[in-house]
């Protein structure tokens, strides 16, 4: 962890909070390749495409090392809800999946600035109302689901 952090000094890059969002986005996907995390088999990684409230499907992902019946993580990736996507945070969802033994579903929220809150939080609202009534369909249990 030191070195990382030493890299990250080292780069001189400025703050994300000084950078406009798209070349904030840019920085942390760049971000996210050089750091090269194992990418861990497993069992099931399907996309999905989740309605939302005014009806737009979004991206998703569903993870699990198992074809059994499983509870269920709503994943909601970092990045102050401006940044980040299904892709920088495959590998941490997929670390998530193995070893908890649930199933991730990580959900690709619309971001900020162009949508304006709360669209991420009704965008999350809605992909937990509808795991709980068709993610039996998933084979999750939809009486064991967190985010």
């Amino acid at each position: 962890m030191a070195s990382l952090l030493e890299n990250i000094r080292r780069a001189n890059r400025p703050p994300f909070h000084a950078m406009s969002p798209q070349d904030a986005r840019r920085s942390y996907d760049a971000a996210a390749e050089i750091l090269e995390l194992p990418r861990a088999a497993l069992a099931r990684v399907e996309r999905l495409r989740l309605p939302v409230a005014d009806g737009t499907p979004l991206p998703a992902r569903l993870y699990a090392n198992s074809h059994d019946t499983l509870p269920a993580l709503l994943y909601l990736h970092g990045g102050g809800f401006t940044i980040g996507s299904l892709e920088t945070h495959d590998s941490l969802c997929r670390q998530i999946a193995l070893r908890s033994g649930a199933a991730v579903i990580a959900l690709d929220y619309r971001l900020a600035p162009e949508h304006r809150f709360p669209i991420a939080v009704d965008d999350a609202w809605a992909a937990m109302r509808w795991l709980g009534e068709h993610g039996a369909m998933l084979g999750l249990d939809p009486a064991r689901l967190a985010v």
